[in-house]
């Protein structure tokens, strides 16, 4: 498939391309900052310019929107929703309007209420949650999931949401041992992450699917980001919080089943497997 993928000069975006490339798509990356592609695989676009936007999705396949600011803190709140709220837009319009055959796009996690200054409802999270932006960040991309379940109602073009917890680099897990000794350190989304390369792989899998409606789906890793059992954790720092089900040694509580069932996404790396006392240099990728 002929694939434009936003946002993928970006931490999680970068992992996105590589993949869709090694699995033979063929992949344009639209961004404001360039990777050092050549002029095809590459278009500095500004998508809050609907006209730019609309020349870069036609003719593709498939399209994966990634581009956005990254967090909450690192732009006035307002300009945050507006960049967000406004590209996401441009992005869904363009692909109705030239019929491209599905959108995948990074929600986030950060809708189930995060930080989780006030206890989540339940664990382990699911997409049942009633969702709680705590942020402009965050209700931003509460506005993404609204627009692709209406556009899709209005057009048929499928839409792929991913509620992505923290992504992480290999490189990433060196820091890992030092949140062992406070449980409340990494509290505030319930101890998730995600390898950045099970990232891809849930976005090929989307991009390659054949889902019809609007979806959106929980994307974390199998595991937390710390060694203790996931019930210790939740008894200490949120003792309040049901747990809906039984939860195994270290088993996520941003449960990926619905991702499992609809997109066959299986996480293949985890945090314990990379060599973390080892220097960041030499921590396997």
């Amino acid at each position: 498939m002929r694939i434009v993928v936003t946002g993928g000069s970006g931490k999680g975006g970068r992992w996105v391309v590589r993949d869709l490339r090694e699995h033979g798509h063929d992949v344009v990356n639209v961004d404001l900052v360039p990777d050092g592609s050549a002029n095809d695989l590459f278009l500095l676009t500004d998508l809050t310019d609907l006209g730019q936007v609309h020349d870069v999705v036609a003719g593709a396949d498939a399209i994966v929107h990634f581009a956005a600011i990254p967090a909450p803190g690192l732009r006035p709140a307002g300009e945050t929703f507006r960049i967000n709220a406004v590209s996401t837009w441009n992005v869904f319009h363009a692909a109705v309007a030239a019929h491209v055959g599905r959108v995948v796009w990074a929600s986030s996690e950060t809708v189930l209420g995060l930080p989780f200054d006030r206890p989540p409802d339940f664990a382990p999270i699911d997409e049942s949650i009633t969702p709680r932006p705590e942020s402009s960040y965050a209700l931003s991309k509460l506005v993404g999931e609204t627009l692709a379940a209406q556009l899709n109602r209005q057009s048929g073009v499928p839409f792929v949401g991913l509620r992505i917890s923290n992504i992480m680099e290999p490189a990433d897990y060196a820091r890992f041992p030092s949140w062992q000794d406070d449980a409340r350190v990494r509290k505030w989304n319930l101890w998730g992450y995600v390898d950045a390369r099970d990232v891809a792989t849930a976005c090929r899998l989307a991009a390659e699917g054949d889902t019809k409606g609007s979806e959106i789906a929980i994307v974390a890793a199998a595991d937390t980001v710390m060694r203790r059992d996931s019930a210790d954790l939740m008894g200490e720092v949120f003792p309040s919080v049901p747990l809906r089900r039984a939860v195994t040694g270290r088993e996520t509580l941003l449960a990926i089943d619905h991702a499992r069932d609809l997109l066959g996404y299986r996480p293949a790396h985890g945090w314990l497997d990379a060599a973390i006392d080892a220097p960041p240099s030499e921590i396997p990728a």
